[in-house]
């Protein structure tokens, strides 16, 4: 097997297309554990947000007795 340049092919405009796809999606940055952590923190203080804002709503119409 030779490395010569005058051995090789030059890829086509697809081939040079499909690479440039699939680096795109495969060189994200891995993401550090505080962050995937954070991601997961934030998401679920969104989900729990509106049942916490029902649940004050409801306290504050209670009358004191």
């Amino acid at each position: 097997m030779s490395n010569r340049t005058s051995d090789r092919r030059t890829p086509t405009a697809a081939e040079r297309e499909a690479r440039k796809a699939f680096r795109d999606t495969s060189a994200k940055a891995p993401v550090s554990e505080h962050e995937r952590d954070q991601q997961a923190f934030h998401a679920n203080r969104e989900r729990l947000k509106p049942e916490r804002i029902a649940r004050e709503a409801a306290a504050q119409q209670k009358p004191k007795t």
